[in-house]
């Protein structure tokens, strides 16, 4: 047999973590988890709610004749109009959040990347905190969320534009033109700040950086939610590939997978799709760098599991981060970056340690 047949073999027999039938097992039960979590999360409150009254309010919006209303206008206004939009956009950027971390750290073959590895969530810091400072309402209401869209455009083609060599992509280069696109971002948003009058809309700017979902509404889910299903279908056809190329790049190459190419879609649909995420939430850092680490002792690393799998419990994760944030210093709400950060610094700081030479990436 010859050693390309020989690596196509190896690859295509690798384990995939468990047999289709625990696979789908665990897929109809990260489900069912995940509507559970939905119900919980919209019913803890200020305001508690019955499970029942929660689903019944909102066939009674999806559906308005399938159901009489029989409760008060300020419940259904609590679940339909303030926590349903706030849970289901926390399952959204969990979900985002997570595909996109398992997805760079093949991209890259490195253990500690993450979606903001590359430098797209300052782009997207830099144009919410001019929308923020300086008052711009070009688009109304989605001015925030549009003008951190258009940084992390920016960002992405700044990076894009520094990491090509020779018509390619290489994954040092790749990491370096985030690095440093990053901080050149950063500086330029620490800049607006330092030179704004306003202490309130500074309070605002810093803690939209940290992460938060209080801002959710309806309109905002939409873009969040087709760009995590087109994203994560997208990623899971092209799943053989991914598994080459975190293998190395003479294995992706002998099984027929243009590197330099595939990098270049895999680097914009996952930098568009951060873009997106961070846009709607802020930053919210290490779900995408702690869950695809822990979802690989369950399922593996074959990406056609692990994908559909991270979508469902970075959803749980986050809906439940943001349960967190609510409660844990009520009335007042806690960023939601800050506990994510609490919980990934140390996970971050075994993994390092777990992975020696990780920040060089694998040779």
């Amino acid at each position: 047999m010859s050693q390309a047949a020989t690596t196509r073999s190896a690859v295509a027999t690798r384990p995939l973590g468990a047999s289709p039938l625990g696979f789908g097992a665990l897929l109809l039960g990260l489900t069912a988890l995940l509507l559970l979590s939905v119900t919980l999360a919209v019913m803890i409150g200020p305001v508690p709610l019955a499970p029942d009254l929660v689903w019944r309010v909102a066939l009674h919006r999806i559906a308005p004749g399938l159901i009489s209303p029989d409760w008060e206008a300020f419940q259904q206004n609590i679940i339909w109009e303030i926590r349903f939009p706030r849970v289901l956009l926390g399952g959204l950027v969990g979900g985002g959040l997570a595909v996109v971390g398992a997805t760079m750290q093949a991209l890259v073959r490195n253990p500690l990347a993450d979606p903001y590895l590359l430098g797209v969530s300052s782009g997207a810091s830099l144009g919410a905190v001019a929308v923020i400072l300086f008052g711009l309402s070009w688009f109304g209401a989605f001015s925030l969320s549009i003008a951190a869209f258009l940084g992390a455009l920016l960002a992405f083609g700044a990076v894009y534009v520094l990491a090509q060599h020779g018509g390619r992509l290489t994954t040092g280069r790749l990491i370096l033109a985030g690095v440093a696109v990053s901080y050149v971002f950063a500086a330029l948003t620490n800049f607006l700040i330092y030179n704004a009058d306003d202490g309130e809309e500074v309070k605002s700017v810093i803690f939209w950086m940290l992460g938060g979902l209080g801002g959710a509404r309806w309109d905002y889910l939409g873009l969040p939610a087709l760009a995590l299903l087109f994203g994560t279908f997208y990623l899971v056809v092209q799943a053989r590939s991914l598994n080459a190329l975190s293998v190395g790049e003479e294995t992706a190459a002998t099984l027929g997978v243009d590197t330099s190419r595939f990098r270049q879609q895999i680097f914009a649909l996952t930098s568009l799709l951060t873009g997106t995420l961070v846009a709607v939430s802020g930053g919210i850092g290490f779900v995408g760098l702690m869950l695809p680490h822990i979802l690989r002792l369950l399922v593996g690393a074959d990406h056609r599991r692990l994908l559909p799998v991270a979508a469902l419990a970075g959803a749980i994760f986050l809906i439940w981060v943001d349960v967190l944030a609510r409660v844990i210093v009520a009335p007042q709400e806690l960023p939601i970056g800050i506990i994510t950060a609490l919980l990934g610094a140390p996970f971050f700081i075994w993994l390092m340690r777990r992975s020696g030479d990780a920040l060089g990436g694998r040779r």
